[in-house]
């Protein structure tokens, strides 16, 4: 299927690696340039080169921290002209909520929350003078299950949740769709990490909980960053169209409801 965004520019954050990168090289297979950021230079640059040889697409760095005003102001400047927004950032980490102090549950919503509004607030109208955008908002499955470990994440990722719901609808008209990409458990850094988190508090190893929770999904497995790359650039092309407002979920069926 031709996904018809040849040509377009995208701006993928936090696409060094895990689920950003995949976003980032799903749409460059699809011809579209894009502009990839993160925080550390060496990485960044690595698979930009690795997305170069892959696809042949156009691809910009910008390595700096887009949860600051400097690393926004920077990724948007390399980047005139956005068709399609991906908005990615570090999830905060895991822990208790009693050893949660308001720095931290800040810098939660600073990441999660303030700084995709951000990014739609500078690109969105752009979006509308063309008569074409895509807002995709990479967040969690937590959305819908919350995980209890993930609290900052779990109440940050629901904030901007809740505010795209309200947005998505008033652009609509004008071609411009926003929606939310909900990742279960995938095989990237952040589930690794959690898994060690999570094996110190129950007296096991990471490679053993890893082993008892991809049985314990439906599809047997983890998720593919290939996967998650893909289903990105659907809700980027132009038969994407008339989804907008949505919260699509991929868990591999881990979630137990209806709807």
């Amino acid at each position: 299927m031709d996904l018809g965004i040849k040509g377009k520019t995208a701006l993928v954050c936090a696409a060094s690696k895990g689920l950003g990168k995949g976003c980032a090289l799903a749409l460059a297979r699809e011809g579209v340039n894009v502009v990839i950021t993160a925080r550390g230079k060496e990485a960044l640059e690595a698979t930009a080169e690795e997305i170069r040889k892959a696809t042949g697409a156009r691809v910009t760095t910008v390595a700096g921290d887009i949860t600051t005003e400097e690393g926004r102001k920077a990724a948007l400047a390399a980047c005139p002209g956005v068709d399609i927004l991906v908005n990615n950032a570090g999830g905060p980490p895991p822990g208790d909520f009693r050893n949660w102090s308001r720095e931290d549950w800040i810098k939660a919503v600073d990441a999660n929350m303030l700084t995709p509004i951000e990014l739609i607030k500078a690109t969105i109208d752009g979006m509308i003078a063309k008569k074409f955008g895509r807002v995709i908002n990479i967040t969690s499955g937590a959305v819908k299950m919350p995980i209890p470990e993930l609290g900052l994440s779990n109440g940050a990722r629901t904030g901007l949740t809740g505010f795209v719901a309200g947005l998505a609808r008033q652009v609509a008209q004008h071609n411009v769709t926003i929606n939310g990409l909900l990742p279960g458990p995938f095989d990237t850094d952040r589930l690794r990490g959690n898994m060690e988190f999570n094996a110190k508090k129950l007296g096991t190893t990471a490679a053993e909980l890893a082993k008892q929770r991809a049985g314990a999904n439906p599809s047997k497995r983890f998720g593919t960053i290939d996967e998650f790359g893909a289903t990105c650039a659907f809700l980027a092309s132009v038969h994407a169209g008339y989804i907008t407002g949505q919260n699509v979920l991929m868990d591999g069926g881990a979630f137990p409801g209806t709807f």
